[in-house]
């Protein structure tokens, strides 16, 4: 009986080799990043605290944070900006994977903001944004009962 095969064991191979062959092609390839016009940053969304914020982690190394821009629109955290190429003059690039230019990232949040009291911080190329959470309003209220007055 013939040993299983890992139908998928050369699934990341194929893919490399069809990239080199059909990149110029489609625009994926090397240099397929500056012909779409930018690049999508990594991002982390995740919870904590107390009382209770949407944090996100944006991956913006080498990004003057004066080109960045954020907004809130209900419960989506727009990050948007440009990161610079570096000055190539003199240089002969034998790999080229830092992506450069305009970017724009929406990130959908799990839960509604207090926009107005969001904070951003931009520390060894990361973007930390702290969103707090709305409080929930309670869901049961006590109605007090009146008693009526007979003479009417």
């Amino acid at each position: 009986m013939a040993p299983e095969r890992d139908l998928f064991a050369n699934f990341e191979r194929m893919r490399r080799e069809m990239d080199e062959l059909f990149g110029d092609v489609f625009g994926a390839g090397v240099l397929g990043p500056r012909h779409r016009g930018g690049f999508s940053p990594a991002v982390d969304v995740f919870y904590e605290g107390e009382p209770p914020r949407a944090v996100v982690h944006a991956e913006l190394a080498g990004i003057d944070p004066d080109e960045i821009g954020l907004e809130i629109e209900g419960r989506e955290l727009v990050i948007a900006g440009h990161r610079r190429p570096a000055d190539s003059e003199g240089r002969v690039y034998q790999q080229l994977e830092i992506d450069f230019g305009p970017f724009r990232r929406v990130i959908p949040l799990g839960a509604d903001v207090v926009a107005e009291e969001a904070r951003a911080t931009y520390r060894d190329g990361i973007l930390r944004v702290e969103l707090p959470l709305v409080r929930p309003e309670p869901r049961s209220r006590r109605v007090p009962i009146e008693v009526a007055d007979d003479a009417i």
